[in-house]
């Protein structure tokens, strides 16, 4: 019996954070405007593989997804992907780096423009890693885009199996899972 309630208490951990995907707010309650600051936004958040980005905006403003290239230099001609209609969700489908901009004139040149790093769902690696000075980190779909480098709090989930007022042998065992985002 307890063989197999540490096997799915095991299993539970590990899973947890998978099964869970975050609805990430771009902006939280501000939304999607030039008055965001998204790169201090972003540093605060782990993108992890399933979750999905809300843009909520008016309708001046849209979203389009582009390279880092276009994103480093505010060009939203070659978007990848372009959004308009003031609320728009994306789905975070792989690992690596995302741009999104604002293609409203000027725009992103005052700042309404984000970058991403989106990490695997089971992995515990930060979105946001910083990169030691001098290096650039290399993507894992091969391409020379770097992804972006702001700094995110560590957040590990954690888990504490208990027994049922501290008795070894009444047999029921009580967890208590917390999972930081």
């Amino acid at each position: 019996m307890t063989t197999v309630a540490v096997f799915l208490i095991s299993l539970l951990a590990f899973t947890a954070r998978s099964v869970y995907a975050v609805q990430h707010v771009v902006g939280d309650s501000g939304g999607w405007t030039t008055f965001g600051d998204y790169t201090t936004w972003a540093s605060s958040k782990t993108f992890n593989v399933g979750d999905t980005l809300v843009f909520n905006y008016g309708s001046s403003h849209g979203v389009d997804v582009v390279s880092k290239s276009d994103y480093d230099n505010c060009v939203t001609s070659n978007a990848l992907d372009s959004y308009t209609g003031g609320a728009t969700t994306i789905s975070l489908k792989q690992p690596g780096p995302m741009y999104f901009a604002c293609p409203s004139f000027g725009h992103c040149s005052s700042g309404m423009k984000l970058a991403i790093n989106v990490v695997s769902a089971g992995s515990n690696t930060p979105a946001n890693t910083p990169t030691p000075s001098g290096t650039t980190p290399t993507p894992s779909d091969g391409s020379n885009e770097s992804p972006p480098t702001t700094t995110t709090p560590s957040t590990t989930p954690s888990s504490r199996p208990t027994t049922n007022g501290g008795s070894p042998n009444s047999g029921n065992i009580v967890v208590d899972f917390n999972i930081a985002n």
